[in-house]
């Protein structure tokens, strides 16, 4: 436990923080990675090459400083950081590598004449309290997923048993435990991950659930991306046949219990949780409208089957917005308020869930938020690292 003087150690170290974290968080990463290639594969090298992961990590912390006093008021973000760890399978032996490259980081990067012993030992009672919770939330989790039906600990074999291009960049792939078994039945809107080895490296990643789990396989489908090595991989050599390990489902971003109406808004390969979402609720009687954006008609993926959809059931409103000219939607350019003010239902009082890039996505809050949808009713997640949405 953290004394009161450590406590206040924490809270002057907040404008340190919001000036200079991000250049404590990069120097961090790259001393980590450079000196524990064990840790490597736990990382996302693109993210770290853009600055999205020390960005978001210099958040966390500074959020984390900010409120040392109570922290309850983190809210969501905890339930956030541990299923991400959870999905990749971060273990309690990878917290003391973190541990003590963050505290070597905030020696050489603030210097000893501000990072003094008391602060060094301040921000280690501090790193050694959120390491305690973190490491037990996440055991809770493992532990449910393994005693689950279908579930399992750790990595478990899966084979490729079908894959399916669904635009010019996005291909489904479709993965069936080797042993026959039944597998853990996923939320709609949960991932889950993947243990690669690409040219003799070990790579994780984690992707969206793209259709409700049947308890007997898993669907991915995964954008192609310009250097992306995993993604390429995918694209280009994984055949069916092929084994791979994945680790079970996790997320906190699902589809929740209720009777209001549905707005399901999604950009590019952002549609891909809205899927299973998309199946789940057309379970019920909710009415739900659908509002995806693309390119063009060509990277338009999964629209013959959600056009399906919407003519089997009469609740399903979908609407289309193509940002190029050239293929049929029902809008060409970027979604505007007015667009979307038509598009939504009458009445606010409606669930909203969105997804896709931090732009497209900063500005459906500002829009969802000026057409009067409740705050608390306009959830979304990031793909990749968590970034504010201004």
């Amino acid at each position: 436990m953290l004394n009161a003087e450590q406590r206040a150690i924490i809270k002057a170290t907040v404008p340190l923080l919001e000036s200079g974290g991000e250049a404590l968080t990069t120097h961090f990463y790259k001393m980590m990675l450079s000196e524990y290639p064990e840790v490597r594969p736990l990382f996302n090298q693109t993210h770290q090459a853009s600055g999205d992961q020390p960005r978001a990590l210099a958040n966390g912390v500074l959020m984390y400083a900010r409120h040392i006093d109570q922290l309850e008021q983190l809210g969501g973000l905890v339930g956030q950081i541990i299923n991400k760890h959870v999905a990749l399978q971060i273990l309690p032996e990878h917290y003391p590598i973190v541990g003590s490259c963050l505290l070597r980081a905030i020696e050489e990067v603030l210097g000893k004449e501000i990072a003094t012993a008391a602060v060094i030992d301040a921000w280690a009672a501090a790193y050694g309290q959120l390491a305690d919770i973190l490491i037990g939330a996440e055991e809770g989790l493992y532990k449910q997923k393994e005693e689950a039906a279908g579930g399992w600990r750790g990595a478990r074999e899966f084979k490729l048993v079908r894959r399916e291009r669904e635009s010019s960049e996005i291909v489904s792939f479709y993965f069936a435990p080797v042993d026959g078994k039944p597998v853990l039945k996923a939320a709609p809107g949960q991932y889950i991950g993947l243990q690669l080895f690409i040219e003799g490296a070990e790579q994780r990643r984690n992707y969206s659930l793209s259709a409700l789990c049947d308890g007997q396989q898993y669907r991915i489908s995964v954008k192609r991306e310009a250097g992306g090595k995993v993604s390429s991989y995918l694209h280009d050599e994984l055949m069916v046949g092929d084994s791979l390990a994945l680790f079970p489902p996790a997320g906190d971003f699902t589809l929740a219990a209720s009777d209001k109406p549905l707005v399901l808004i999604s950009g590019g390969v952002g549609i891909t949780p809205t899927l299973a979402m998309l199946q789940a609720a057309l379970q019920t009687q909710r009415p739900v409208h659908f509002i995806h954006c693309a390119r063009n008609g060509a990277v338009h993926a999964f629209r013959d089957w959600v056009d399906g959809l919407a003519a089997q059931h009469p609740q399903l409103k979908r609407f289309y917005c193509h940002a190029e000219a050239g293929g049929e939607a029902d809008a060409v350019g970027l979604l505007s308020a007015e667009l979307l003010a038509e598009w939504l239902p009458r009445e606010r009082d409606v669930d909203a869930y969105f997804l896709g890039p931090k732009g497209f996505m900063a500005a459906i809050k500002r829009q969802l938020k000026g057409l009067g949808v409740p705050e608390g009713q306009s959830r979304y997640e990031f793909f990749g690292p968590a970034a504010a949405l201004e």
